[in-house]
C-alpha cells in the first residue's frame, strides 16, 4: 500500500498525494508555496475567507493546472461566477471522485462555517475527506464538523477567531484519529503552546504530528 503524502503550506493549504490523485486545498494568502505548484488533479477550497483563497491569485494556478478540477462551498461558487473562473460547486452530503480517491463533501448542521460573533454573517463551509487506499485525510474547513468513520488523518484547527483552545482539544479527542496534523495556525503569535496542549491532551492512540512547513512527509 503506497502511504498518502502531505505537505502542510502554511496556514490552512495542504497538498494531499493520494498515489493517485494531487489534491490541493484552501490556496489561502497566509499560506506560500502553492502559487507554482504544477500537476494537481484538483484544487478544493472549503469557503471563500481570504486566508483559505486566495481569488486574485487562483487563476495563474489554474493555467499551470489547465485540468485540474476547482471544487468549492456555494458561498465561493457565487465569487468564482462573478470572476468567471469555472468550478464545479458541492454541497455536505455529496460524493465524488477525483483521480481515483474518493471525496466526501460534509459539514456542520446546516453546512456553515463556525460562528465569529453574532454580528458577522455566517457562511457556507465544506468539509473534505479524502478517502484512497494509502489513507483517509479530512480537512474540517472552519467548523467542528462531525467526522465519518475511517478517518486516518484530521488536519486539525489550532488558532481562529472562532476557535477557542479548549474545543479543540475536545474535538480532536471526539474524533480521536490515529494521526492529527495541527494547520490553521497564522493567526498565533507562537502556535507552539497550542500544539504542546494538542498532544499532551490528545487521546492516548493519536499521534499528534507537525508537519516541517513545505516538505512531503508520508504518513503511517
Amino acid at each position: 500500500m503506497t502511504a498518502t503524502e502531505l505537505v502542510h503550506l502554511g496556514h490552512a493549504c495542504v497538498v494531499v498525494d493520494t498515489g493517485s490523485a494531487r489534491i490541493l486545498l484552501d490556496p489561502g494568502a497566509f499560506s506560500e508555496g502553492w502559487q507554482t505548484l504544477e500537476g494537481l488533479d484538483a484544487i478544493l477550497v472549503t469557503h471563500q475567507h481570504f486566508d483559505h483563497l486566495d481569488v486574485d491569485k487562483l487563476p495563474a494556478l489554474l493555467a499551470q493546472n489547465p485540468d485540474a478540477a476547482v471544487i468549492v462551498d456555494n458561498g465561493t461558487a457565487d465569487v468564482l461566477r462573478e470572476k468567471g473562473i469555472d468550478h464545479t460547486r458541492r454541497e455536505p452530503g455529496e460524493t465524488f471522485t477525483v483521480a481515483g480517491t474518493t471525496i466526501e463533501v460534509v459539514g456542520a448542521e446546516r453546512g456553515e462555517h463556525a460562528v465569529i460573533h453574532p454580528d458577522i454573517p455566517v457562511i457556507p463551509n465544506n468539509g473534505y475527506v479524502l478517502r484512497a487506499e494509502g489513507g483517509t485525510v479530512m480537512h474540517p474547513g472552519d467548523n467542528y464538523v462531525p467526522v465519518p468513520a475511517g478517518v486516518d488523518v484530521l488536519l486539525l484547527p489550532t488558532g481562529a477567531p472562532w476557535l477557542k483552545v479548549s474545543d479543540a482539544v475536545d474535538y480532536l479527542r471526539a474524533v480521536a484519529p490515529p494521526i492529527a496534523v495541527p494547520i490553521h495556525e497564522a493567526v498565533l503569535a507562537n502556535p507552539d503552546l497550542h500544539y504542546g496542549l494538542f498532544d499532551a491532551l490528545s487521546p492516548s492512540a493519536t499521534d499528534v504530528r507537525v508537519l516541517p512547513r513545505g516538505q512531503s512527509t508520508p504518513l503511517r
